[in-house]
């Protein structure tokens, strides 16, 4: 596990190049058919040759829960230990690892009705406002949610409305469903946080290059998808997005997909810091392949049978 733009994907492929691995993507974005240059999914060719599970398995008009996740994780863990080989799970969607190793609260379905009258509030009011509702009935929820995240905060007062419980309470009283038992855990981030600032505008303006905005206007046209659609809310493609609406220039785009990047990757150091018997290494630094061959290695002797 590791921030976006630290280099997992390589080091996957490192690995199974020499080890009987399996990868399974964990990664919110990748699940989409047609998002490929802004998730930076690796190419079907090379999919082709080493297979990652959960990569283009929804269209990108479909939503994909954090449930439905840990579902299709937990068969493709059990088809790889079916087959006498090792679940390689790659992948920065933190909240989706969380699942897998924490397991999932039970929650109620969606209400169509209620969803419907909070999209109108938030329309009307606003999702700062609706937010600050959910800071006083559930705070823990409110500090890890945006004000701006209307996805996020109307589940969660969507939870409360239902249940009379913060959405909060629910995920830590009431699990189910977790798929590692043990596991060997490594964080592959930059020792340097500014490395990977650097980083990070380097690959975005490589991915426009590559044809990015032809992407994000290929999907654009189809016509059956909108900017909320967790798809279409995916870090870049909801800036680009704007940009072909009218709403902002190209380099106002760009801009706000390097904040929002950069706000993503400081997301996720803060899950990743939370991560307990991690093992980080520094995927930037001489011989980091050579060092994480070697953990493995030594993991695999310690807990693997013969």
């Amino acid at each position: 596990m590791g921030p976006t733009g630290a280099g997992k994907t390589d080091a996957a492929l490192a690995l199974a190049e020499r080890l009987p691995v399996d990868i399974v993507s964990v990664d919110s974005a990748m699940v989409y058919r047609a998002l490929d240059i802004g998730t930076a999914k690796p190419p079907a060719a090379l999919r082709a040759r080493v297979p990652h599970a959960l990569i283009d398995i929804r269209d990108p008009a479909e939503r994909f829960s954090v449930g439905e996740f840990l579902r299709e994780a937990t068969l493709a863990i059990a088809a790889s230990h079916a087959r006498g080989r090792m679940p390689l799970l790659v992948g920065g969607t933190m909240l989706y690892f969380r699942a897998l190793q924490s397991g999932l609260a039970e929650l109620p379905c969606a209400d169509p009705a209620l969803r419907a009258a909070l999209n109108a509030r938030g329309a009307e009011e606003g999702w700062p406002a609706l937010h600050a509702e959910l800071a006083r009935i559930d705070p823990a929820a409110a500090l890890r949610i945006r004000p701006q995240d209307a996805q996020r905060i109307q589940r969660a007062l969507e939870v409360h409305a239902l249940t009379g419980t913060a959405l909060s309470t629910l995920q830590r009283e009431n699990l189910r469903g977790a798929a590692l038992a043990s596991c060997l855990t490594l964080v592959l981030a930059p020792a340097e946080r500014a490395t990977l600032g650097a980083r990070l505008e380097l690959r975005f303006d490589a991915m426009l290059r590559a044809g990015f905005l032809a992407e994000v206007a290929a999907l654009r046209a189809r016509g059956d998808l909108d900017p909320s659609l967790p798809s279409m809310r995916a870090v870049g493609y909801r800036q680009l997005w704007a940009h072909l609406a009218g709403e902002v220039d190209l380099d106002g785009a760009r801009a706000a997909a390097l904040k929002a990047t950069r706000q993503l990757a400081k997301r996720q150091f803060t899950w990743l810091r939370a991560e307990p018997g991690a093992s980080w290494l520094d995927g930037g630094a001489e011989g980091v392949l050579d060092r994480l061959l070697a953990r493995v290695d030594g993991w695999i002797l310690t807990h693997c049978k013969a």
